[in-house]
């Protein structure tokens, strides 16, 4: 007893010794400066996260000319402007926009576009696509979760993970990967990767497949691939360094060094453009939130740290140590 004992107070020193250990590293990615290295106790560039807590409709990015309930958006908008029901989105001939849908989903429009949305929500979020085109990144799908995007009189529902194009004229849908269940008028049906569907003198929504080389040219999907880089990029950098960055709930984490949200998801995955993102639960990252700054300057508590996957959890709040048991999640 006395040899096991020894073991598992020497495992929790190890674990506490990594969690309180972070190294600033100069965050690369889409179109962001060179962070300074950060000490303890400091400040990030960009401050505390922004008062809005990431919702369905939040802004995440903005390039170019872009408006929103009849008020121009800029970079200075992220954090601070979320859609809400029967707004308009409106973007120029140089408009990009950037929108979280649920944790981990991805609406990225592209120019001379607009849509609304007409439900904002965690369990229900719908869009309505009335010009121009829009992606959908899904890199995580809740079961229960209802992601939507409205086509003239068609809906278009998301149903696992992955790459949806949309284009409002014609109206027509992309799979690039994962599948989607496609409702008309009179008919519905699931398409699926690699597939399309026009919606144009199509009653029975017969698919058809499309070339997808030529689709990857299109600019709304490399600018789309360029900004599923900078999430990765920057759910990278919280893995090798926590200090600065903010979990904020539902899966979002607030990035004072590119000033957007990022992503950090259940386990390891890939996104639909072949782009790696960490989740689970990584050592130290929790640091940065509970343990970077003083006491009570965002939330109570010190430090937690934890591996998902290995059996071994645990941490430091009001003062007690709860460790975790040998399953897998």
């Amino acid at each position: 007893m006395k040899t096991g004992s020894n073991h598992h107070l020497r495992l929790v020193v190890a674990l506490l010794a990594t969690a309180t250990c972070s190294f600033a590293q100069a965050p690369g990615g889409y179109n962001n400066q060179p962070a300074q290295q950060m000490q303890p106790g400091s400040m990030p560039p960009g401050g505390m996260p922004p008062a809005e807590l990431p919702r369905p409709g939040s802004v995440n990015y903005v390039q170019g000319q872009v408006s929103a309930a009849g008020q121009p958006l800029t970079l200075q908008s992220v954090g601070h402007f979320a859609l809400q029901p029967g707004q308009a989105l409106d973007t120029a001939n140089d408009g990009y926009v950037e929108v979280l849908l649920t944790p981990g989903a991805f609406l990225r429009v592209g120019p001379d576009s607009q849509l609304s949305v007409t439900a904002v929500g965690l369990a229900d979020t719908r869009i309505n696509l009335v010009r121009g085109n829009a992606l959908v990144e899904v890199d995580q799908l809740i079961s229960g979760t209802h992601l939507e995007v409205t086509l003239a009189s068609t809906s278009v529902d998301m149903l696992k993970k992955g790459l949806y194009g949309f284009t409002a004229i014609p109206p027509g849908l992309r799979v690039f990967d994962g599948k989607a269940d496609v409702v008309g008028l009179t008919n519905h049906d699931d398409v699926g990767k690699s597939d399309q569907v026009l919606l144009v003198d199509n009653p029975k929504l017969k698919k058809s497949g499309f070339d997808e080389n030529q689709a990857k040219q299109d600019p709304l999907y490399v600018w789309s691939a360029a900004r599923s880089r900078a999430e990765s990029d920057q759910n990278k950098l919280v893995a090798q360094n926590s200090a600065g960055y903010y979990p904020v709930g539902d899966g979002w984490f607030w990035d004072p060094y590119a000033n957007f949200y990022g992503f950090w998801g259940p386990g390891l995955f890939y996104s639909p453009f072949g782009f790696a993102f960490y989740g689970g639960f990584y050592p130290g990252f929790y640091h940065g939130f509970y343990g970077g700054f003083p006491h009570g300057a965002y939330g109570e508590g010190h430090a937690f740290v934890g591996i998902h996957g290995n059996g071994v959890s645990g941490g430091f709040r009001g003062g007690g140590f709860h460790g975790g048991g040998g399953g897998r999640r």
